[in-house]
C-alpha cells in the first residue's frame, strides 16, 4: 500500500477552488503532505493586490543532481456548474473515473508524483541527490508571477535544477501515448486600422479601412511559413475575429480591428515574426503607415529538448507501466516548460488530456495509479544513474 493514496491526495487538491490566481488552500494541502515526507517547503508569492499568486518550492535533500517535477494548483473557471453532473469542487469517483476540476490538470499528476516520492524515499536508504517540485498558482492565467519568478529566485539562491519533468496532461486518448519534448511558439497580434468614418454616399469624404485591413490579412494568411521539421509540424497563422462594430448600413467605419495568432515551429523567432507582420502592414498601407495600431505579445517561444537519456527514460518507465512506448512530441499548446527549458533539459508526461478544461472533466482512477507507478520508476532509474 502507499504511503500516500494518489486518488484520496486529488481528491483532497481537487476540493480547493484554485481557480487561478486565487489559491483556496491547494498549496497548504500539498506543502502540508511534502513536509510530512521530509521536504523543506518555500511559498513565493509574487505580485499585488488581484495580481497577486501564490507559489511553492519544495526540495527533499540538497546534493545533485536536482530531479525536479514542474506543475500548477490553479485551474481554468469550471463554467455553468449547473451542467455539471457533480459540483467541480465536490470530487466523485463513478464507473472507475475521478471526476472534477483539476483532475486531469493538473491536480492527479501532481498526487501521483507525491506518492510516487513517498515510495520511492521509503524504500531509499540515502537518496543520492535532491528532489524537487516547483508548483505555481498561475500557469492557466498570464503566467507573469508564477514560473518565471520561481525560477528567478531560485537563480538568485543558486539554486540548479539538474532535470525537469512537467506533469501537464501529455496523453491524447490513452495513458502512455504522448511524451512532449518541445513545444511551439505562440504569437498574438491586434491589429487596427483606421481611416475616416463618412456616408458611403460621399465616400469621397471617406476613408475606408476595411479594405485595408483585408488586404494586410490577405497578405499574412497567402505566406506560406514554412513546412514544418523532423520534430515540429508545419507553423500556422489563424485569424480569430475580425471586428468593425458598425451597424450602420449607411456609414463607413473609422476603424476596423482583427486578431490572429502564429503557432510557430523552432525554424522561426518571435522578432522574426514580428519584423515580417510590421513590414506588411507598412508595405500595404504606404504612404498610410502611420494609420494602424499594432499590438504584438509573444508569450513563448519554440523550443526542443533533444531526445536524451532524459526522454528515454520516461519512454522506459511509461513503456514498462503500460506496455506501450509512448512517441516524442511536440504537438498542442504552450505550457511552463517554456520557461523552464532556460535553466534545464525539461520533459512533459501526465494524464489524459481529453477532458481537460471541459465541462465533468474526469480521468480514471486506474491512470493515476498507474502514473504514480511511471513516476516511481522514472526517479528509480533516474537516481541509480
Amino acid at each position: 500500500m502507499s504511503i500516500v493514496d494518489p486518488i484520496e491526495l486529488s481528491k483532497r487538491l481537487i476540493r480547493h477552488p484554485s481557480i487561478t490566481p486565487r489559491d483556496a488552500g491547494a498549496l497548504d494541502t500539498l506543502q502540508s503532505e511534502l513536509e510530512a515526507l521530509g521536504f523543506v517547503c518555500t511559498r513565493l508569492p509574487f505580485g499585488e493586490g488581484a495580481e497577486r499568486v501564490d507559489n511553492l518550492y519544495a526540495q527533499l535533500g540538497d546534493q545533485a543532481p536536482n530531479f525536479c517535477f514542474a506543475g500548477h494548483t490553479d485551474v481554468v473557471p469550471p463554467g455553468d456548474a449547473k451542467q455539471w453532473t457533480n459540483d467541480p469542487f465536490d470530487p466523485q469517483e463513478r464507473d472507475g473515473r475521478l471526476y472534477g476540476r483539476g483532475a486531469a490538470d493538473m491536480k492527479g499528476s501532481i498526487s501521483a508524483f507525491v506518492s510516487a516520492t513517498a515510495d520511492f524515499v521509503s524504500r531509499s536508504e540515502d537518496l543520492p541527490g535532491s528532489i524537487s517540485l516547483l508548483i505555481t498558482g498561475d500557469e492557466e492565467g498570464v503566467a507573469i508571477n508564477g514560473t518565471q519568478k520561481v525560477l528567478g529566485w531560485l537563480n538568485e539562491k543558486g539554486i540548479k535544477i539538474d532535470h525537469c519533468l512537467v506533469g501537464e496532461p501529455t496523453n491524447p486518448e490513452r495513458l502512455g501515448q504522448m511524451i512532449k519534448i518541445g513545444r511551439r511558439g505562440s504569437l498574438n497580434t491586434w491589429l487596427t486600422v483606421r481611416g475616416t468614418q463618412g456616408h458611403i454616399a460621399y465616400p469621397h469624404l471617406t476613408d475606408n479601412p476595411i479594405p485595408k485591413l483585408l488586404k494586410i490579412l490577405s497578405s499574412v494568411q497567402a505566406r506560406e511559413l514554412d513546412q514544418g521539421n523532423d520534430f515540429f509540424q508545419p507553423s500556422n497563422l489563424e485569424i480569430t475575429t475580425i471586428d468593425v462594430g458598425n451597424s450602420a448600413t449607411n456609414v463607413v467605419p473609422e476603424s476596423a480591428s482583427a486578431h490572429f495568432n502564429i503557432r510557430f515551429n523552432t525554424i522561426h523567432q518571435g522578432k522574426d515574426l514580428e519584423a515580417w507582420i510590421r513590414g506588411v502592414c507598412n508595405d500595404v498601407l504606404g504612404d498610410d503607415r502611420q494609420s494602424y495600431d499594432l499590438e504584438i505579445q509573444i508569450s513563448g517561444e519554440a523550443f526542443l529538448t533533444e531526445p536524451s537519456f532524459f526522454s528515454r527514460l520516461i519512454q522506459d518507465a511509461a513503456e514498462d507501466v503500460m506496455h506501450v512506448r509512448p512517441e516524442l512530441s511536440t504537438t498542442g499548446g504552450t505550457s511552463d516548460a517554456r520557461f523552464i527549458k532556460d535553466v534545464c533539459d525539461v520533459a512533459e508526461f501526465g494524464l489524459v488530456g481529453q477532458t481537460m478544461h471541459k465541462i465533468d472533466e474526469n480521468v480514471l482512477t486506474a491512470d493515476i495509479l498507474s502514473l504514480k507507478e511511471i513516476y516511481l520508476r522514472i526517479l528509480e532509474g533516474y537516481f541509480s544513474r
